[in-house]
């Protein structure tokens, strides 16, 4: 039995009140972290909850395509169920990569920042740029929401469901959640800002951000004087402000929102003659708090679109494949099919790189599998460090053109194109760098025999050998065609084919006897956080773009490309070039979203005459955005923002710098380019199989 002991009995160490306040201030500071941690723990709850609505969402798919070809029914409810599931799934899985850190960002700069300093930038980014937006989406969106409630808003289709209100609470719902994430972060920050930890000294500190961002600075004001307008110039600083920002290393998707809020709030300031000061004239752009509340309808127009609801059926398609084995299984074949073969385990990352391509656009995913399984093995082989790495990152990275492509999907959206198109444009010019990679290696071994020697004891292919092959490809390549093949035959609707996948993909990993509920709850994790990322950039270049354009910067970019004067191809050559650039510095998302819809007008205007066989609406257009997906596709290997290099670099072996995969990469930047000059001297290529489909 322990004995109470009196409460005089124990020394009376607050008698100072110095340490009376300390110790007041080390409760309140328990007390704050403790809520921190809570508001974590209920987001991410939420979260977990929230995450099985992509099952259901599979289910509806399903269940639609089933109905209409057993039962010759249709039910036009389970077509606005699956956008509600959509927009549930990604309003509220912002809010979830908020609290678990799974933004976008640009490490350049941010990964050589001390913890301390990394806080620093967090805190003045979450004060500064995510508070003013969060305030918007938050006011307006209880607006929206409440007069859809007055007004008993409903389907827009008889047949469809009630209460259309319910679902646009999700809006000023999600944000508010968003906001309680962002203050967790807030408080953990402050927190270990005051408490001074000694390990998070070690690194860099702002100077190297603070000159990136005054070296940016100076030469937005030199661009400025090459404009006449307040409007113009405003678009230069607003574009420059938000690369820069991009290098501090605050997300990507709270940088384009707060800056898109920022220069609202600076245009109100210009009309109203407010800014007299600077020595520039007024504006009439119209930019108030008000009419940026208009992005709350664009917010409801992305998060009930029909289109996009392909995004997380394909991720999660992709994501489960690399969870069934399938990799696993046709490296340890077709190891065997190219042993005696000079470079034939590179021939065999590549083969497998196109076939993962063909199942699932995750670049990431496929470059740390691809990385994981071969890359050891080239090292025991003695293969040149520059060349494996090269051969990883640059099949890892075909996912991202070869269909059903992510990109496509989103590239669709914003281009008004049929997904269908895309994805049948894109088959030829993807299949053909592919080929180009695999004519690479094959070349330069034999050229070069210390590149990729062939293994010791290595044994010439057998009739097994095949056999194995036959059987790891097989049920992949039937996975590939009931998905492609039916969108291209027409059966289903490309968002139809997304459940399809789906479902076959796991249907798969069952029957390789991979699936657990472990690893089920781990891919819908990954699938809700991808396609949480990829939502909440889309929610900041909505409002980055509302406000670019209202200052006229669709214009300013219109007037300075075709001003060059040179001619329709001209023109074309000049804006893949500028995307090629872009892709040094910002990633696809960013380019498609912001970029992409400002050249549609401009390509209209070119009269390019394109071969559509009289099947292709817009052949022009198809072709070009083509042009822009192969160029893109260029944006994950070129530094200093190659996604697939930081990838690569967190699993390869030590034996492997970041100067090997500098180098390494450079023959399939060329050899990607080669693709992309073949696509446009033969427009065919992109055009014609869309118009066979047809």
């Amino acid at each position: 039995m322990v004995e109470n002991k009196p409460l005089a009995a124990e020394p009376n160490k607050l008698d100072d009140p110095v340490d009376v306040f300390e110790h007041i201030l080390e409760h309140e500071e328990r007390d704050t972290q403790s809520t921190a941690v809570a508001i974590d723990k209920t987001v991410k709850a939420i979260g977990h909850v929230v995450m099985w609505a992509n099952l259901a969402l599979i289910a509806a798919i399903v269940a639609q395509v089933s109905m209409r070809y057993v039962f010759s029914l249709n039910f036009p409810k389970l077509d606005e169920i699956q956008w509600h599931f959509y927009g549930l799934v990604t309003m509220v899985g912002i809010s979830y990569a908020m609290v678990t850190d799974s933004h976008v960002r640009v490490d350049l700069l941010h990964m050589q920042l001390s913890r301390r300093a990394q806080r620093i930038v967090e805190v003045i980014g979450i004060l500064a740029l995510m508070v003013p937006f969060l305030y918007l989406m938050i006011d307006q969106g209880y607006d929206y929401f409440a007069e859809s409630l007055r007004v008993n808003e409903r389907s827009d289709s008889p047949t469809g469901l009630p209460a259309r209100w319910a679902f646009k609470a999700v809006i000023p719902i999600s944000f508010v959640l968003l906001a309680l994430a962002a203050l967790a972060r807030l408080i953990h920050d402050v927190h270990a800002l005051f408490t001074n930890y000694e390990d998070e000294r070690q690194g860099a500190g702002l100077r190297l951000i603070v000159w990136a961002l005054l070296g940016f600075a100076v030469v937005a004001t030199a661009l400025t004087f090459l404009v006449p307008t307040t409007e113009e110039k405003l678009v230069i600083v607003m574009f420059l402000t938000f690369i820069a920002l991009l290098f501090t290393g605050f997300p990507v998707a709270w940088t384009l929102a707060g800056v898109g809020v920022t220069f609202c709030g600076v245009a109100y300031l210009f009309d109203n003659g407010m800014m007299g000061w600077t020595g520039l004239e007024e504006t009439l752009t119209g930019l108030d708090y008000l009419t940026l509340g208009a992005v709350v309808n664009r917010v409801y127009s992305t998060m009930s679109n029909a289109v996009l609801v392909a995004l997380p059926m394909f991720i999660f398609m992709g994501l489960m494949l690399d969870e069934s084995g399938v990799a696993e299984r046709l490296m340890t074949s077709m190891q065997r099919l190219f042993g005696t073969v000079r470079g034939g385990l590179a021939i065999t990352v590549t083969m497998i790189g196109i076939i993962l391509a063909a199942s699932t656009g995750i670049i990431g995913a496929s470059v740390v599998l691809l990385g994981v399984l071969s890359l050891p093995s080239m090292m025991e082989q003695k293969y040149n460090p520059s060349l494996a790495a090269g051969v990883v990152s640059a099949s890892g990275t075909l996912g991202i053109l070869i269909p059903p492509s992510i990109m496509l999907v989103i590239m669709a959206d914003q281009m008004a194109l049929s997904v269908g198109d895309l994805f049948m444009a894109a088959v030829f010019p993807g299949v053909i760098i592919g080929f180009l990679y695999l004519t690479y290696i094959f070349v330069a071994s034999y050229i070069k025999r210390d590149l990729a020697p062939v293994p010791e004891g290595a044994k010439r292919p057998d009739w097994s050998a095949v056999k194995d092959v036959a059987i790891a490809v097989l049920p992949t390549l039937g996975l590939i065609v009931a998905v492609l093949g039916s969108i291209f035959v027409g059966l289903t609707t490309p968002t139809e084919a997304s459940g399809v996948g789906a479902i076959g993909a796991t249907l798969l990993a069952l029957g390789y006897r991979k699936l657990t509920l472990k690893k089920l709850i781990s891919v819908l994790k990954s699938t809700f956080n991808t396609t949480a990322y990829i939502f909440a950039i889309f929610l900041g270049a909505t409002v980055f773009s509302y406000v670019l354009r209202e200052l006229g910067g669709d214009a300013l970019i219109e007037e300075m490309i075709t001003g060059t004067g040179l001619g329709p191809h001209g023109t074309v050559l000049i804006i893949l070039f500028i995307v090629f650039l872009l892709g040094f510095v910002l990633d696809w998302i960013e380019i498609t979203l912001i970029v992409l819809p400002l050249m549609r007008p401009i390509v209209n205007g070119l009269g390019l005459d394109i071969p559509g066989f009289d099947a292709i609406d817009e052949p022009a257009l198809v072709w070009f955005v083509i042009l822009v997906a192969v160029t893109l596709q260029t944006s994950f290997l070129t530094p200093p923002v190659g996604f697939a290099l930081f990838y690569l670099k967190g699993v390869c072996p030590p034996q492997i710098s970041l100067n090997h995969i500098y180098k390494g990469i450079i023959p399939f930047v060329l050899l990607q380019l080669t693709g992309l000059a073949f696509v446009y001297y033969w427009p065919e290529l992109a055009t014609w199989l869309p118009s066979v489909a047809y």
